[in-house]
Order: C-alpha cells, then structure tokens, then sequence
C-alpha cells in the first residue's frame, strides 16, 4: 500500500460526501452524534475556516480522511460538488486504498449504480450544462462507488437507530 495511506497520515477518520438538504438535519446528525460518541473524528464542511477557499479544503479533507462514507440520497446527484467529492473519493479509494462505505438514504442502490428512476432525472438535470466527459466520469465513479457493499436504509427507517448501530471498521471504539 502507498505509505500516504497509513493511519499516521490521516487527519479524519471519516468524511461524509452528502446532499444536505436531504441528510444534514436528519439521518447525518444521528450518525454524527454517534460518531461523535465513539470520540471519530468526522469531517464536518462547517468546520472549514471562514475566507477560505471551499473545493480545496473539501478535496484535502478526502485525502486526509481513512474512510469516505457516501450518502446517497433522492438529490445527492443534483450538486456538482457532492459529484465532484465523489470523483476524488474514487481517486482515493484506488490510489490511496481509501475505505468507502455508501450508504442508501432513501434511494435505491441500484437507480444509482444505473442512473435509473427520480436519481437520474436529478442527475440528468445537472448534467445539462456539463461537457459529455464530465457526465461519463460521473456516471463511472457513481456505477463503481454504488456497487461497493454498504449500508440500505430503507423509507421508514428509525434514523436514530440506525445511526446508533451504524459502525466503522478499523476504528477504536
């Protein structure tokens, strides 16, 4: 493995990639506190120091992170920057051997893997105004990231619960 990979060169533990508007009040804050619990640090964007630049932090902050979690949701596809984190959480996962853990959030895995149903109507919208590379680098990364073993959470779903159930591989409790 790339020595830049080694748990002493690691800043977070985990960097959540998500759509606030669907995740950030709700499912996220369960899973933070809970994180938060178990003393893992999580990156969190309202952490960034104000003037600075976003992209550049939110990129550093995947690379220094030892897991991505991904969360999926109906509109994750509907931000250029949950798209574009995605591609660096890709990037990291193959060349840094980076874990990533997605999670479904009240999506199904598979409208994801295959752009199909409300999560490609979304994509499709974002894609308008994008060059037909940039498209095809999204669908790869999100075809290859949503076929990873993760976590479904079903409609319905005591998000609480899930939360507090929710662990993370190779990090102390």
């Amino acid at each position: 493995m790339a020595a830049s990979s080694s748990s002493g060169s690691r800043r977070y533990d985990v960097f959540p990639s998500f759509s606030g508007e669907d995740v950030r009040k709700t499912f996220l804050s369960h899973l933070r506190k809970e994180l938060d619990r178990k003393s893992i640090i999580t990156f969190m964007d309202h952490g960034i120091e104000r003037s600075c630049q976003i992209a550049p932090e939110l990129l550093k902050a995947i690379r220094e992170a030892r897991i991505s979690m991904v969360i999926f949701s109906k509109n994750y596809s509907s931000s250029t920057w949950c798209l574009n984190e995605l591609v660096e959480i890709h990037k990291c996962y193959k060349e840094l051997d980076q874990m990533v853990i997605p999670v479904f959030y009240d999506v199904d895995p598979s409208d994801v893997r295959k752009q199909t149903g409300e999560f490609s109507k979304v994509f499709e919208e974002t894609c308008k105004d994008k060059t037909e590379d940039v498209k095809q680098e999204w669908k790869r990364v999100l075809s290859e990231i949503a076929s990873i073993a993760g976590e479904h959470l079903q409609n319905g779903s005591d998000e609480a619960s899930v939360g507090a159930g929710f662990s993370t591989p190779d990090i102390p409790n």
